[in-house]
């Protein structure tokens, strides 16, 4: 494979930074393809690779992006890439819905599980929890909280102890976060109760995963909440002082989006890429080389959303691929739990 060109560049008009990977043809006149995604380069790059050495002839750029700047440099721009992934669920059903999405007319779209797809224009192609991850301090002090009703306690037992040491995703500028709070609302009476305990130990707010799982490693949170278990397993594989916690009383899962853009620039290339996204080879490579979880209905084992299933059974709460999503994206039903969430968040536990 010719040498992988990885660079950063300034994204105009969004005034965001993206990674971008570049794998360069293996021919002069080169097929192209323009990736966009909210997925971390490190976990795309198998695909990526092994996509690449299956179609040496096409050009292939990758751009990395947090949900919202995808979102928005999309509709700013919507003829600029080919294949669009991102794991905030309403945002890429908004899209499809709205027409912006080309339909997949190969054996393997027709062959995907209804379940994980919508139509034959946006499909699920990964499998991952929301987790907790917590540090080797909190647990030999305070002990493991291993369900959503147990860390309600310990932040309330140990406020001051653990004040500045949580971590969370702030659901007003991320839309993973705001995707998972307006789902958790849903789910749980007693999801306003820890709003309001995170809100009484000065949890830090941050727009990604990544953020989290970096002041954990260093040691300033001792919690972390909501985090992607998918990029989280990863890192706490590799630091014996980090624990991964799967809630017992239930577990939100969501599921990475694909779609090939209406306005693709090279449309043949989107059709290979995305249909090999949903092959039993491309999901062996999540199964095998990846935490993302693969869900093609041939494969089981670890690294398989049947795999996932099997250990947690019914706590997994994978979110419906369904027009209840737009739902979410209403803007008086956003700024109504937005507002509630800030007010919560900033109120005092009145139990103290």
């Amino acid at each position: 494979m010719k040498h992988l060109v990885a660079l950063f560049v300034l994204l105009f008009p969004l005034n965001v930074v993206a990674e971008v990977v570049h794998y360069p043809a293996d021919t002069e006149q080169p097929a192209q393809l323009v990736v966009h995604g909210a997925l971390d380069v490190s976990h795309i790059r198998p695909l990526l690779e092994d996509f690449h050495r299956r179609h040496p002839h096409i050009d292939l750029t990758y751009r990395n992006l947090d949900t919202l700047p995808l979102y928005r440099r999309f509709l700013a721009s919507p003829d600029k890439a080919d294949i669009l992934i991102s794991s905030a669920m309403p945002w890429q059903y908004r899209l499809a819905n709205d027409g912006h999405a080309r339909p997949l007319d190969t054996p393997g779209a027709q062959d995907w599980p209804a379940w994980a797809r919508w139509r034959h224009e946006l499909f699920a192609f990964t499998f991952e929890p929301i987790v907790m991850v917590v540090r080797r301090e909190l647990v030999e002090r305070y002990g493991r909280p291993d369900s959503h009703t147990e860390l309600l306690a310990t932040l309330r037992d140990h406020r001051d102890e653990l004040s500045g040491r949580v971590v969370t995703y702030d659901p007003q500028r991320s839309g993973a976060g705001y995707t998972y709070a307006i789902e958790e609302s849903r789910l749980s009476p007693r999801y306003w109760d820890l709003v309001t305990a995170l809100g009484d130990v000065d949890t830090s707010l941050v727009d990604t995963t990544g953020e989290m799982l970096e002041g954990l490693s260093e040691g300033r949170y001792w919690i972390g909440y909501n985090l992607l278990g998918s990029y989280a397993r990863r890192v706490v594989n590799a630091d014996p002082d980090l624990e991964m916690v799967v809630p017992d009383d239930y577990t939100l899962v969501i599921q990475r989006l694909a779609f090939m853009a209406d306005q693709a620039p090279h449309p043949s290339s989107a059709v290979r890429f995305l249909d090999y996204l949903i092959s039993e080879a491309g999901q062996g490579v999540i199964a095998e080389q990846t935490s993302l979880g693969a869900v093609h209905p041939a494969l089981s084992g670890p690294g398989t959303a049947d795999a996932w299933r099997a250990e947690h059974g019914n706590a997994l709460r994978p979110l419906t691929l369904s027009p209840g999503l737009l739902a979410t994206l209403d803007d008086l039903k956003r700024q109504a739990l937005l507002t509630r969430w800030r007010r919560e968040f900033g109120r005092e536990d009145a139990s103290r």
